[in-house]
């Protein structure tokens, strides 16, 4: 008996594929499709690394992946897979940790600018979720600038870096003080709360000594430099006091992040524009 071949239904599982801002979700021919008329990728970027007894080990990805979610669709855009490992020599021996070195990591992101331009894209944008890459990502987006072409930009923005007066006093400390692992915490509440256990929040803060300077040079110029500093400084790892975090404080923390986020690339477009280069 011939085998019965029944036509393909118009709503079959291909035709009732949702929409999505994510890359990892497309196919090639809906990447070439979105090309067509958007240029615009944004990569996360974070690290695995401790968060503290309660918290999981990718709360620096799942924060600015979430804020790209939201921000793509308001410039064009679709969310790259993130870059889950990058530098974390501060927290060298904590379990779990998984950091790669500065040059290797350097390495990946010019790798990626390359890649992504020779995709088609135009604006490539690390939206940064952990401090410690600031600088990596921005030099290294520099040492790929001469392999993009001329009408390619890709450029490191943390997703904080256009908080307003309001947001920061908000969120005072945020990145550079005690606090930030509430605000993060709370992040993780509103992304997904079964990754969180607050019944093992816990408060810890380095024994850190009187300053007569504000804090940010002090931190950078100590803890980037000194590897398992952050290990030595705590014994969980958690660096604050989460245990006042709620999935409501999460959202407007994230909500913040989109709107500078927002703010700063349309800044940095602006002044693409105004200073094209030298003919």
């Amino acid at each position: 008996m011939p085998k019965l071949t029944l036509p393909r239904s118009p709503c079959s599982m291909e035709a009732m594929k949702p929409a999505t801002v994510f890359l990892g979700e497309m196919t090639n021919s809906e990447v070439e499709a979105f090309l067509a008329n958007h240029h615009t990728v944004i990569v996360p970027v974070g690290a695995t690394e401790q968060h503290g007894p309660h918290a999981p080990l990718l709360t620096d990805v799942l924060i600015p992946q979430e804020v790209a979610r939201r921000v793509a669709p308001a410039i064009n855009a679709v969310v790259a897979p993130p870059v889950n490992y990058a530098l974390s020599y501060p927290h060298v021996g904590f379990k779990g940790l998984v950091h790669i070195r500065i040059p290797t990591f350097m390495s990946l992101i010019e790798d990626l600018c390359v890649s992504f331009a020779a995709s088609g894209f135009k604006r490539i944008v690390f939206l940064n979720g952990h401090y410690d890459n600031t600088y990596a990502i921005a030099y290294a987006c520099a040492n790929a600038a001469d392999k993009l072409p001329k009408d390619v930009k890709a450029f490191p923005v943390n997703y904080w870096d256009g908080f307003t007066a309001e947001d920061a006093a908000e969120w005072s400390g945020l990145k550079n003080g005690m606090h930030a692992n509430e605000a993060e915490t709370s992040a993780v509440l509103a992304i997904n709360p079964g990754l969180v256990d607050m019944e093992r929040a816990n408060a810890e803060f380095p024994p850190f000594p009187d300053y007569t300077v504000n804090t940010g040079p002090v931190h950078t110029a100590f803890f980037f430099t000194s590897p398992g500093s952050v290990y030595w400084a705590t014994k969980s790892g958690t660096w604050g006091d989460p245990r006042n975090s709620t999935a409501e404080k999460g959202e407007r923390y994230i909500e913040a992040g989109v709107r500078s986020t927002l703010a700063v690339l349309q800044n940095i477009e602006k002044t693409f524009t105004a200073m094209p280069p030298r003919q």
